[in-house]
């Protein structure tokens, strides 16, 4: 089933996959990685002003990694404002995203932290760099295949 934003996308050429409506009715679509950039320019000017929330996820062991935007229509004197959800989905072997930071400002620490987690690049973000773990890390600790190195962790003894 094609939602609102997929009939004006198509109308105007640009290339996308319906990935139909959330449970909430929020219309899902999927854009390629290369394609990404561009729409989301398109999607600030169409009204999606606002990044409600970026976030990441490994699909499958050995399989796609996820990269997941939840815009938002915010208009003045609007009760129930616009939503859609944007996937962009990379192979793991070479993970690579342009950032949309200079397009939302607000995807900096999240686009970080996508990365920081899962290795998701995000090509020319500002800062692109660990946010949560030690710059000295090995690895991505949210990735299905990932392997903890051997530590020990210091427990209260009662």
């Amino acid at each position: 089933m094609q939602g609102h934003l997929s009939a004006w996308l198509v109308k105007h050429g640009l290339v996308h996959r319906s990935l139909g409506f959330d449970y909430q009715g929020i219309e899902t679509l999927q854009i390629k990685p290369e394609d990404w950039h561009s729409i989301a320019v398109i999607l600030y000017v169409y009204g999606y002003n606002y990044l409600r929330s970026q976030c990441a996820y490994d699909v499958a062991p050995g399989g796609l990694l996820a990269s997941v935007y939840h815009l938002t229509r915010i208009e003045y004197g609007i009760d129930q404002p616009e939503e859609v959800c944007i996937k962009v989905f990379v192979a793991r072997r070479n993970p690579r995203i342009p950032s949309v930071f200079w397009v939302w400002k607000s995807a900096d620490f999240q686009e970080r932290e996508s990365y920081d987690m899962l290795g998701i690049s995000y090509d020319n973000h500002p800062r692109l760099k660990r946010i949560l773990m030690p710059e000295s890390w090995v690895g991505w600790p949210l990735r299905k295949d990932y392997i903890a190195p051997n530590f020990y962790e210091i427990q209260d003894a009662h």
